[in-house]
């Protein structure tokens, strides 16, 4: 074989073990319970696919003016999120009051 040919190996083979960068908030969100929309940071939303700081940020205005989400389906009525987005969100989020209940 070639030196060259090697190379292209070794950099393909490389390339393919390892997560790509995109993949990994994704991966992290499926992998845990579902983000709770109620009392999400940020920082957490930001962890969803396809949302961004921006979106995330608007998800969390519209939890304070609206007291919260009622249901998930209310994610629609968050400026930058439709149907198709929704849908692609609806498996990793849940919605239930923010509140804990201290022990």
């Amino acid at each position: 074989m070639s030196r060259v040919l090697i190379a292209a190996l070794v950099i393909t083979l490389g390339a393919a073990a390892q997560p790509h960068a995109q993949d990994a908030p994704r991966a992290a969100t499926t992998a845990s319970a579902p983000l709770n929309l109620n009392a999400a940071t940020v920082a957490q939303l930001e962890t969803l696919p396809g949302i961004g700081r921006a979106t995330a940020e608007r998800i969390i205005e519209y939890r304070q003016k609206t007291g919260g989400f009622k249901k998930a389906e209310d994610l629609m009525n968050v400026r930058g999120i439709g149907e198709k987005s929704f849908l692609k969100l609806k498996p990793l989020v849940t919605v239930s009051s923010a509140r804990t209940v201290a022990p």
